[in-house]
């Protein structure tokens, strides 16, 4: 009986949700998105490192004004491959269609069950440090308080994003306005500090130790954490309104936007901070607050709160739509790509890919690992420009809206390999080994279940996926071919 009733409301559920979810995200949205996950606690915990590995402050400032750059030029990238293959999910959906399903199979085992979860995890943690920091004056608050304010966030923003599309995108927005504020806030006290002759540091940028390749190589990992999140509209393009027109429009207004932000905003670090100060401060935005805001210094933490609960609602609102599109690929279990009977959001995958993170919350040393994931990133993001370049050979007969010179694409994979390999060459650890080993370890998974479908993982199945569906309201949408 529950297997008719599911059927019967199957075809009315597919109408209503093309009509409902599908062109949902406005090109304000689209911008707001793209600033929003960017813009997250990274500009306000980056700045050390990217000055540590780089040695001087011109060479650092520099490489934000590059990552940049960079960030442009790979979401271009992303531009032409988002309305050529107008599904969402992002790469995984340009690596099915350039290299077939091995490769796009292992994109998915790896985002889905590392690197989304564990990076919606960082964001929490950090929101988690900052929201607790003004509790515990004078040191650094207990990790339990930190882990469990942090599994909170996670059961809020999965629950905001369960409810409905329309909230999560207002949610986004709101957030989005809180990081412009905070970031006009620290560039407007730079550009008074600039004025009153606050150029000390600035003004001798170039003086210091030269870096090695492989410093210079983590100096870009670090920036280009603050900048991550350059290729969160691709996930959801099936949502967009009129895609061909509004993605590379929200790339070209969103990420120069933040390019701009992030290079004043270490500009504006300069005038209050030497060298030494900076790289010594605890939370460079904090320190900046009580330096130049104060008695209004409370701003700073507060909106760090804000900018971090906004980033993670933007990465929880796209990795949902990833375990969603690999589900109805068949390359995760059928259930992630189940549709909520009356929400109309992919609720499985969203609930999914929350259980992860505060898994990942438990381990203390989530930092190390989001740097040997950033390692797997760039591995995927070089496959994906690479793609591009293979699909001009392959698939000349798709249409393409939007075209970037193809040295653009050759770029952005000579750059990924840069990034892959220097930090390997620089320093050796036996980490990289483990990453690529759970990269590959997916392959165990992919021969027996999705190669070869055997029957019986099907009947094991079959009895849970339809109790989870009666238990969820949750309903396959149809295949969107």
């Amino acid at each position: 009986e529950g297997e008719t009733m599911v059927v019967s409301i199957q075809s009315n559920i597919q109408y209503h949700f093309f009509h409902h979810v599908c062109a949902q995200v406005g090109l304000l949205s689209g911008i707001c998105l793209i600033v929003g996950t960017m813009i997250g606690s990274g500009i306000f915990i980056s700045p050390k490192a990217v000055l540590l590995y780089s040695g001087a402050v011109g060479p650092c400032l520099l490489i934000w004004a590059a990552c940049g750059v960079l960030s442009t030029l790979g979401a271009l990238c992303y531009a032409e491959l988002g309305t050529m293959i107008t599904k969402s999910g992002g790469e995984y959906s340009y690596l099915m269609e350039a290299f077939g399903s091995l490769v796009a199979y292992l994109y998915s085992w790896t985002t889905v069950m590392v690197l989304k979860p564990s990076s919606f995890a960082i964001i929490t943690l950090s929101f988690a440090e900052y929201a607790s920091t003004p509790f515990y004056p004078g040191c650094t608050p207990p990790i339990v308080v930190t882990k469990c304010l942090s599994a909170a966030a996670i059961l809020l923003i999965v629950g905001v994003n369960c409810l409905s599309v329309k909230l999560a995108s207002y949610v986004q927005n709101f957030f989005t306005a809180a990081k412009l504020f905070i970031i006009l806030v620290i560039v407007g006290a730079g550009i008074v500090m600039l004025a009153q002759g606050k150029t000390e540091t600035l003004s001798n940028a170039f003086d210091g130790t030269p870096s090695s390749v492989g410093a210079i190589g983590l100096a870009f990992y670090n920036g280009l954490w603050a900048y991550d999140g350059w290729n969160q509209l691709n996930f959801i393009t099936e949502e967009l309104k009129d895609p061909f027109r509004n993605l590379p429009l929200a790339i070209l207004i969103g990420i120069p936007l933040v390019s701009v932000c992030y290079v004043l905003v270490n500009v504006a670090y300069f005038t209050v901070m030497t060298t030494t100060e900076l790289l010594l401060s605890p939370a460079v935005a904090v320190t900046f607050g009580d330096r130049v805001l104060y008695p209004l210094s409370w701003i700073v933490p507060l909106f760090v709160v804000f900018s971090t609960f906004g980033s993670a609602n933007g990465s929880c609102f796209t990795a949902g739509r990833l375990a969603y599109v690999s589900g109805r690929e068949g390359h995760m279990v059928k259930i992630l790509s189940y549709i909520s009977l009356k929400r109309y959001t992919p609720s499985p995958a969203l609930i999914f890919n929350g259980v992860l993170s505060i898994f990942y919350i438990i381990p203390a040393d989530i930092n190390t690992l989001i740097n040997y994931f950033s390692f797997a990133q760039w591995v995927f993001y070089g496959l994906t420009a690479l793609s591009l370049i293979v699909m001009r050979f392959t698939r000349k007969e798709l249409h393409r809206p939007v075209k970037v010179p193809i040295v653009i694409a050759g770029l952005m994979v000579l750059v990924s390999c840069y990034l892959v390999l220097a930090p390997i060459i620089d320093k050796p650890d036996l980490e990289y080994l483990y990453c690529t080993i759970f990269i590959f370890s997916g392959l165990l998974f992919y021969y027996p279940f999705i190669y070869r479908r055997v029957n019986w993982a099907r009947k094991l199945m079959r009895p849970i996926t339809m109790h989870l569906q009666l238990l969820m309201e949750v309903v396959p949408p149809e295949k969107t071919e």
